[in-house]
């Protein structure tokens, strides 16, 4: 056993019991390479990788290989999920070294941590030109030996390079008390632009973005339905893209079609053979997306809805409104019986492997043959010529072939939506498939609760608790929120916890713009203002912690662990969420909203300057700035709705939610309490409740009819800079 043994990582502990000498990435590990005079390994991965499993099988549980890497190497093990920090730099080096990317990432160390050769994934045996993983460690540990003095030379010039940004973020904030009237950037345009360069991506045959393998482009699509509110020329556009985007995913293997929720990514290009991990994060912002499409399609008038729907290619249909809320639901089914956590948290992920007899198949728990769907049908149908007719309906239905018996099974992906009678049969079969597959061995879970993906999850839940009208949903945001106050926060934002105990490194520039982010949702969708409050310590502690001379890094003080190498700066792009950059801008662009503080307005303005550049690099990667950006071509929305409890406030608040609007702010008081919020003050009621409409804080007369607040809320602006905004 080795140190990973007592570590609270899920993905550390299954190499405890590794022949390799495994370290956590800390001060010690260091320390022993230096007094040792020997290289590190860095392996980086986490607990539901694939191939991080094939490679431990493979190379880390081999005695031989652990004889070799501890006396010639200090061994350490990272948690990329636990320590993004860490993976971003070495990735960066990875990349720079190799070529490619991706996980495990193998990179090899100076005792001082600068990397000089690095890979991903290396077979026990070699492959096609790859070397092996032995052979790599011989190269490695022969060239520290003999040329040591080249290697140094590479990893002080490599260093010397990541350590400079390829992007600064700046928030140049201006000291004026009142900002100017007039124009402000044109933010739209941009963003068309972007438009037009994902449409030329998109796969009108399969749907999606770009060939395989295929990955949801979740930071996109809430660009383009964001845009889709616009009230541009472009808007029918992205709902087709969207819409388009969303159809191809649920109606298919990417999406769990008996137990909800969305796996990694698709290994082909139709969509047909995911790779079967299920991260938390996909399934946060893949149910805002749905949430806010299944709004946009029900908010919209049925003429303009078959106008940009008839424009749609044949060959792939937009999801559907009915078909929407379905997903939406089975995901959050999903993630509460299968995620959540004691205490209202939730885990980071399931494996993509199904562990049995300590054999890991990839996907084995979701995968069916025909054989087995007979099987199933036989409960239900006593005519045995009936169940075989309902197997093959359905298999035929779900891309199971006639003849894959055992050994030949495949996930279940329709392709396309369901005609009413293939969806009479799939209903009528899917219980007994449910049934039989809670007897099967499922993948296992990783605990880790990550602040940023949480507060995600909180935010997508407490909106689709008032759009769909679930208050389930907005009681499990609750209680989520609750932990995240309880257990991430004590002045400072934890980034990960364990078992209800924070622990590690301090929050990341996404953990605190996230969950600043999320809170002000959960307080716009509770009423409750300790969220607001506890919003405005998280701007300001985001504020504080990650700009720096006016500059937005990635990483605040200094973390737990080792000090990590690179540039500190952070990257203004998308991964497979949002990015902390964007993420931030939000957050200050919504926080100027209710309180009419200019400089977090001006702040926000200037982090996104970068917007037109990013969108001309890398449209698809710049999601999140550009969906920042349209918030602030918006207005934003600012909304106060004021009144006694009842019947007339219930339907102006749910007006409000089905606007739509990017980067509304919203707030409900009953005119007693005006000094909390900003944005309530001065709003009162007299006999009825009113609702306040405000861009640029311009405020309209109120209204007290949800038919007269749905013709403000929907009224389209371009004006991107506040005409009378108050300095803080």
């Amino acid at each position: 056993m080795n140190r990973l043994a007592g570590e609270p990582s899920a993905y550390l502990r299954q190499h405890a019991h590794n022949p390799v000498a495994w370290q956590p990435f800390d001060e010690a590990a260091f320390a022993e390479a230096v007094a040792r005079d020997v290289p590190i390994f860095l392996s980086v991965g986490y607990a539901a990788c694939h191939w991080c499993h094939v490679m431990a099988g493979e190379s880390f549980e081999d005695p031989a290989i652990g004889v070799y890497l501890n006396q010639h190497f200090v061994s350490i093990k990272v948690d990329r999920e636990e320590r993004p920090d860490v993976d971003d730099t070495y990735m960066a080096a990875t990349q720079a070294l190799s070529g490619q990317g991706g996980w495990p990432m193998s990179v090899f160390l100076t005792p001082e941590g600068k990397a000089f050769y690095a890979g991903t994934y290396f077979p026990p045996q070699p492959v096609s030109g790859q070397p092996s993983f032995a052979q790599v460690l011989e190269a490695v540990e022969e060239a520290w030996r003999m040329r040591r003095d080249q290697v140094e030379e590479t990893a002080q010039s490599l260093a010397e390079t990541l350590a400079q940004p390829l992007w600064q973020v700046h928030t140049n904030v201006r000291d004026a008390v009142e900002l100017p009237t007039g124009q402000g950037p044109d933010w739209l345009g941009p963003g068309e632009k972007a438009l037009a360069a994902m449409a030329a991506a998109e796969d009108l045959r399969h749907g999606g973005l770009g060939q395989a393998p295929k990955f949801p482009p979740t930071p996109g699509l809430e660009f383009l339905l964001l845009l889709a509110t616009s009230g541009t020329q472009t808007a029918a556009q992205a709902r087709g893209l969207a819409g388009r985007t969303l159809g191809a995913m649920v109606h298919s293997a990417l999406f769990d079609q008996l137990g909800g929720g969305f796996a990694r990514y698709s290994v082909t290009a139709d969509w047909s053979e995911p790779h079967y991990e299920k991260m938390l994060y996909d399934n946060a912002g893949l149910l805002q997306v749905l949430v806010r499409w299944i709004r946009l399609l029900e908010s919209e008038p049925l003429e303009d809805q078959n106008s940009w729907v008839a424009a749609c290619p044949p060959s792939v249909a937009p999801l559907g409104s009915a078909a929407a809320r379905e997903a939406a639901t089975a995901t959050v089914h999903w993630l509460l019986t299968e995620l959540r956590l004691q205490g209202g948290a939730f885990a980071s992920s399931l494996d993509a492997d199904t562990v049995v007899s300590g054999v890991h198949h990839e996907g084995a728990s979701y995968q069916w043959n025909m054989t087995e769907l007979q099987d199933a049908a036989r409960e239900i149908e006593e005519n045995s010529a009936a169940a075989l007719d309902l197997a093959a309906a359905v298999g035929q239905a779900m891309g199971i072939s006639a003849d894959a018996g055992a050994g030949d099974s495949h996930p279940l992906h329709p392709g396309a939506p369901l005609t009413g009678r293939q969806q009479q049969q799939w209903q009528q079969l899917k219980p007994a498939l449910l049934r039989r597959r809670a007897t099967r061995i499922m993948p296992s879970r990783d605990d880790k609760v990550v602040a940023a993906w949480n507060a995600m999850l909180m935010r997508a839940l407490a909106e689709g608790a008032m759009v769909l009208e679930e208050p389930t949903w907005l009681v499990a945001a609750v209680e989520l929120g609750e932990y995240l106050h309880s257990v991430h926060w004590d002045g400072t934002l934890s980034r990960v916890s364990h078992d209800g105990v924070a622990r590690g490194i301090k929050g990341l520039l996404e953990d605190y713009a996230a969950c600043a982010n999320g809170f002000l949702t959960l307080y716009a969708a509770t009423g409750d203002t300790r969220w607001f409050e506890f919003s405005g310590e998280l701007v300001a502690a985001a504020e504080q912690e990650f700009i720096v001379d006016s500059v937005v890094f990635n990483q605040g003080a200094a973390s737990a662990g080792h000090p990590v190498q690179g540039s500190r700066c952070a990257d203004p792009f998308d991964n497979a969420t949002t990015g902390g950059v964007a993420l931030l801008a939000e957050a200050f662009t919504t926080w100027s909203a209710y309180t009419g503080s200019a400089r977090h307005r001006a702040m926000a303005e200037s982090m996104l300057a970068t917007v037109p550049e990013l969108a001309a690099r890398a449209p698809r990667s710049a999601g999140g700035m550009l969906g920042a950006a349209l918030a602030l071509a918006a207005g934003p929305l600012e909304l106060a709705i004021v009144g006694a409890p009842g019947e007339l406030r219930e339907a102006l608040i749910r007006q409000a939610w089905l606007s739509g609007s990017p980067g509304m702010a919203l707030a409900v008081g009953d005119g007693v309490d005006t000094q909390t919020v900003p944005l309530l003050a001065g709003r009162t009621a007299a006999s009825s409740p009113l609702a306040y409409v405000c861009r640029n804080m311009v405020c309209a007369r109120p209204v007290e009819s949800p038919e007269e607040l749905q013709q403000l809320v929907s009224r389209p602006h371009r004006v991107s800079r506040p005409h009378h905004a108050k300095a803080e």
